[in-house]
């Protein structure tokens, strides 16, 4: 019997919002850069991380949560974001959700730990380009001099009054990642655009 069910493409949250993103990297003259890293695997974490399960977590992704308040730690294709005391967020390439739940799960073992995919909840804007640093200040209260917000740091923070988690990428010209909620990720845009206008004319 053939299958006849009805499926719908996904479509990312800021899809209408390419074209946009594009023309004002082209505006700027390299100077920002702006686009969607759309469908990222984001997948939460919550467990003691004194326990035996953060080690074994840690070996079964190839790379150790990080303790050490807002920094991150990045191997391979898998960035893992503290966000807690006791909960991180682990992403990585798009469609890999199914493996790594079930890797966290297999490594924990009996071990207490919450593994929830979130990664529709939110969606990724990169911002990059020598001025990214300057446009991202003009919304955010965190100081972001590199010597304070270099690569290897992130943090939960406001962004043209929207919650965001910026994450400063390991190499300078690699930028920021901005994770925003998919709900409010038209706004941020909206926001990132016309505070780019200083360099997009």
């Amino acid at each position: 019997m053939a299958d006849t069910a009805f499926t719908t493409p996904l479509r990312s949250p800021l899809s209408r919002a390419a074209d946009r993103l594009a023309a004002a990297t082209r505006a700027s003259g390299g100077t920002i850069r702006l686009a969607e890293l759309p469908f990222l695997t984001q997948i939460n974490v919550r467990l003691d991380p004194k326990g035996a399960a953060a080690d074994a977590v840690g070996l079964a992704l190839g790379l150790p949560l990080p303790v050490e308040p807002d920094t991150v730690v990045r191997a391979g294709e898998l960035t893992a974001l503290w966000l807690g005391p006791d909960e991180w967020l682990v992403v990585g390439p798009p469609g890999g959700q199914k493996d790594l739940e079930s890797r966290i799960r297999e490594a924990a073992g009996d071990e207490p730990v919450s593994v929830i995919d979130v990664s529709a909840q939110r969606t990724t804007l990169l911002v990059a380009g020598p001025r990214a640093r300057d446009l991202l200040a003009h919304g955010c209260s965190l100081d972001l001099h590199p010597r304070v917000f270099g690569p290897g740091r992130c943090a939960q923070t406001n962004l043209g009054r929207t919650q965001a988690v910026l994450v400063a990428r390991d190499d300078p010209r690699a930028g920021f990642w901005v994770l925003v909620r998919s709900s409010f990720a038209g706004h941020l845009t909206d926001w990132l655009l016309d505070a780019a206008v200083e360099w997009t004319g």
